[in-house]
């Protein structure tokens, strides 16, 4: 799972993409600190692991990661060109989401871009530069199908798909909000790759003060969260100060740190939850004496599917998968005593594998 982390400068952007990573990208309060994009690979916390990992005494214990990209600050116009442009533009084409920092917090000590704390005006700001991005993918589009639609009956259904999602996107519309009226027409709009085509996720960034309550009495991210449900999108609130803080503590630290705070998780517990409701993700695993790791899928995958991340060949050649609940291995106390209870299940080409199934699975190539 690749995030992209955008914002207009000065919001907490890089402060969050820091505390999230430890890479250590450049901060400074002025706009452009961000030139190039910094990419920094997190582990995703997840419990079951070590439980497993103690349960077989593995060599190795390995978490699913998501690969986070911290992408230069935007500014009105950077469409046109303004601040640095276009820049952005090749490296948030790849995310599987968008992560849209926008300040929610008053300080007198850090500039902002517009002079003003207004989230929703920031939302739009970028929200703009995104969908301009769009027209312009599309039009240069639109100009190679015209030439062949003239002789090609299926190009010219096409181009008129087109058509109506360029008129779309000029009214100032997420593409995510255009209507699809067949398979065909969601074939062609998979391949444009569209910007405003993908799932984002809001992060109102807030001061100290407003986090024990989650931003309630916060009236900037209230209007965050008004947005985003009307759009289909999550909110998680953050402070990034404060993450930049919990990154630098080991674990037992770090809880007593949110226990003081007022707090049950940090801002990347949160994102990371948020991230996979949105994308319609979970993990299975895997466990055994040389290693103890989750793998990252769909919501729904079946289980030849799920063997292929694994290996491919696991794919091509799958029998049957060997699964037990996680919970109920660890129950039993071994893999024979799970196995005499009936705990432990043969799955053929159509299970759909669930969120904390440990599978074996069984392959002949």
């Amino acid at each position: 799972m690749k995030l992209g982390i955008v914002g207009l400068p000065n919001v907490g952007k890089s402060t969050l993409f820091n505390s999230l990573t430890k890479a250590g990208a450049e901060m400074a309060n002025y706009p452009f600190c961000t030139i190039d994009p910094n990419v920094g690979i997190v582990p995703v916390p997840d419990h079951r692991l070590k439980l497993l990992g103690d349960f077989y005494q593995s060599k190795k214990v390995t978490p699913a990661v998501i690969e986070f990209v911290d992408i230069a600050g935007l500014v009105r116009g950077a469409s046109k060109g303004e601040g640095l442009g276009n820049q952005f533009l090749a490296n948030i084409r790849e995310v599987d989401a968008i992560v849209h920092v926008v300040r929610c917090f008053e300080d007198d000590n850090v500039i902002h871009v517009d002079g003003s704390i207004d989230p929703l005006r920031d939302i739009e700001t970028i929200d703009l530069e995104l969908v301009f991005a769009d027209l312009e993918v599309l039009e240069r589009r639109m100009a190679k199908t015209a030439r062949s639609a003239r002789n090609d009956k299926k190009i010219a259904v096409e181009y008129a798909m087109q058509e109506r999602l360029k008129a779309h996107l000029e009214e100032g519309k997420d593409a995510s909000l255009f209507e699809l009226k067949n398979e065909d027409e969601e074939a062609w709009f998979a391949e444009y790759n569209l910007l405003t085509a993908k799932p984002v996720i809001y992060a109102a960034n807030v001061s100290e003060d407003d986090l024990a309550d989650d931003g309630a009495s916060n009236e900037h991210v209230q209007k965050v969260r008004a947005y985003a449900e009307e759009h289909g999108s999550e909110v998680f609130v953050i402070c990034a100060s404060i993450e930049a803080e919990i990154s630098e503590l080991d674990d037992e630290e770090r809880m007593m740190f949110l226990e003081d705070l007022g707090i049950s998780e940090s801002g990347l517990d949160k994102l990371i939850q948020a991230s996979y409701r949105t994308l319609g993700l979970m993990s299975f695993l895997t466990s055994g004496e040389d290693e103890t790791r989750a793998w990252t899928i769909q919501i729904g995958t079946k289980a030849p599917v799920a063997a292929g991340k694994i290996h491919s060949d696991m794919q091509r050649g799958f029998i049957k998968a060997e699964v037990v609940n996680y919970q109920d291995l660890l129950d039993c106390g071994s893999y024979a005593a799970a196995r005499d209870k009936g705990l432990i299940r043969q799955e053929g080409k159509e299970y759909v594998v669930q969120d904390g199934d440990v599978i074996l699975f069984r392959f002949n190539v």
